[in-house]
């Protein structure tokens, strides 16, 4: 298990690193939906372990319009074609699509399906309850990394920042609770989870903020601090979802990453962590 995981991390991490250096917003968008759309269906298997079948094709389709919203409201950019012809992406597209128009439209749809829809009320109930926990747990928060790729020049970097943070602490909280992890963190969601894991994995966060600091122009104090914080949502992001394994009665989400699970076995703390980074990022810009 430990070579597979160490052998599909090393295939996958220069990829991702290369896509959020070099390639352009609207690259990383659509790699993000993509990640989406696999973390959605996992998430909707999940549901149908304990009998809960989500609206997958409205939900999905709300998520890409969250992603494509996240989108717009970036940094503006411009494209130049051929024949002099320029297209540019600026804030105005945004603020007439914005999420809370997403979100109310994925709420009418949510309750024409449950109402027109031919499936029994109960179970078109429970699929509701599904898919809203999946735009709220997993497609809004998750979508605050098409935001941080976009926020200018310093964008890049704070995505990948908030990646190898998130690496780092899975990374030490792996290999420190395997080896000497005694104290059970959390034995009702997760047995193997310890506390000795926990504190390996928030510092695993606040060295790479160390190490961070020349790199990223942001104050070192602020640049722990948001490693911090962030590391904290990913913890909670990393419970929750063994909170849904747990109901479902499974290991893992999937097993489409060898060594690691499913694609949200993998992204279970990004979820949580990218948006306290954006947050934290724009509260820095408010106050100075």
């Amino acid at each position: 298990m430990t070579f597979q995981r160490v052998i599909t991390a090393a295939i996958l991490i220069p990829i991702i690193v290369a896509a959020v250096l070099w390639a352009p917003p609207s690259v990383v968008a659509v790699l993000a939906a993509m990640i989406m759309l696999l973390a959605l269906l996992e998430l909707f298997a999940l549901g149908e372990h304990v009998g809960l079948h989500g609206h997958r094709i409205w939900t999905g389709l709300c998520g890409l319009a969250i992603i494509f919203t996240q989108w717009l409201a970036a940094t503006e950019q411009t494209w130049s074609l051929r024949g002099g012809v320029r297209l540019v992406r600026d804030f105005g597209a945004a603020e007439s699509f914005s999420i809370e128009v997403v979100l109310m439209i994925f709420v009418l749809g949510a309750v024409g399906i449950v109402l027109f829809g031919k499936q029994p009320v109960v179970d078109s109930l429970g699929g509701l309850s599904v898919s809203a926990a999946a735009m709220l747990f997993l497609v809004l928060p998750f979508s605050t990394v098409v935001r941080l790729d976009g926020a200018g020049a310093i964008g890049p970097k704070l995505l990948l920042f908030t990646l190898v943070l998130v690496w780092a602490g899975d990374t030490m909280a792996y290999f420190v609770g395997r080896s000497i992890g005694k104290l059970p963190m959390a034995r009702h969601l997760s047995p193997k989870k310890t506390w000795e894991g926990a504190v390996a994995n928030l510092a695993g966060s606040i060295l790479v903020a160390v190490a961070a600091r020349r790199w990223i122009d942001i104050p070192p104090i602020h640049l722990i601090g948001m490693a911090v914080l962030a590391n904290l949502g990913g913890q909670a992001g990393d419970l929750l979802e063994s909170a849904y394994k747990r109901s479902a009665g499974v290991k893992d989400s999937g097993s489409l990453l060898p060594g690691h699970g499913g694609m949200l076995d993998r992204i279970d703390a990004l979820i949580l962590a990218a948006p306290v980074v954006w947050y934290y990022f724009n509260w820095l810009n408010i106050r100075g």
